[in-house]
C-alpha cells in the first residue's frame, strides 16, 4: 500500500466498534501503538479505537514522507528507522534541521493549522511510521472526546518539547 492510499482508506465513521474484531491491519497498528511510551496513558479499549482511526507505514531509505509546501493533512510518530526534516534554504538547496528517531512525531502542526508543510521529510534509513490522518483526528475528537483531548495533550507536549529545542539551539547561535 502506498502513502496515498494509507491517508485515504474506506469511510471510518463512528460504529458500535466495542462490539467489532480488529481487522489484521488494525491489530498491526495497535501493535505499533504500543511500542511507544507516547501512548502508555491509553486503556486498552481507547488504543482499539485509536487503531481503528489511524494506520502504519514503511518508508524506504529515500523516500518523502512529505515535501516542503504540500498540503499537510496527517501527522506520524515513528515507530522505527531514521527520518531526516529537510528545510529549503533561500539559495535553494536543503539542509538537514533535525533527525527523528522512535517516539518523534512530525507533522504534528498540520492537523491543527492546516497549513502547508514547512519542510520536508526523508527516510533515513528504512521506516515505519504510524498516521493520523486529520480526518481521523476529527473522528477521535468529536466521537471520543476523551480520548481525542488526551492525544491533543500528548500532541501539545511534543509541540512544547520541539519549540524549547528549538528556541535553546537558536539561543546558542545568536551573537552576544
Amino acid at each position: 500500500m502506498t502513502i496515498q492510499q494509507l491517508l485515504h482508506p474506506p469511510d471510518m465513521e463512528k460504529t458500535s466498534e466495542s462490539d467489532q474484531e480488529l481487522t489484521e491491519n488494525e491489530e498491526k497498528t495497535r501493535d505499533l501503538i504500543l511500542t511507544l511510551p507516547l501512548f502508555d496513558a491509553f486503556k486498552s479499549d481507547e488504543l482499539d479505537i485509536l487503531a481503528r482511526h489511524m494506520n502504519f507505514a514503511e518508508i524506504l531509505r529515500g523516500e518523502h514522507l512529505f515535501v516542503e509546501g504540500d498540503k499537510g493533512d496527517f501527522m506520524c510518530f515513528v515507530v522505527r528507522g531514521l527520518l531526516d526534516v529537510l528545510k529549503k534554504t533561500t539559495a535553494g538547496d536543503y539542509r538537514v534541521i533535525a533527525r527523528l528517531g522512535k517516539g518523534n512525531a512530525i507533522g504534528e502542526m498540520s492537523i491543527i493549522d492546516k497549513s502547508p508543510r514547512s519542510a520536508a521529510v526523508v527516510a533515513r534509513q528504512p521506516s515505519v511510521v504510524i498516521i493520523l490522518t486529520k480526518r481521523g483526528f476529527d473522528i477521535l475528537t468529536e466521537y471520543y472526546p476523551s480520548v481525542g483531548v488526551t492525544l491533543l495533550k500528548k500532541v501539545m507536549q511534543l509541540l512544547s518539547l520541539n519549540m524549547r529545542l528549538t528556541t535553546s539551539k537558536l539561543a546558542d547561535k545568536l551573537p552576544d
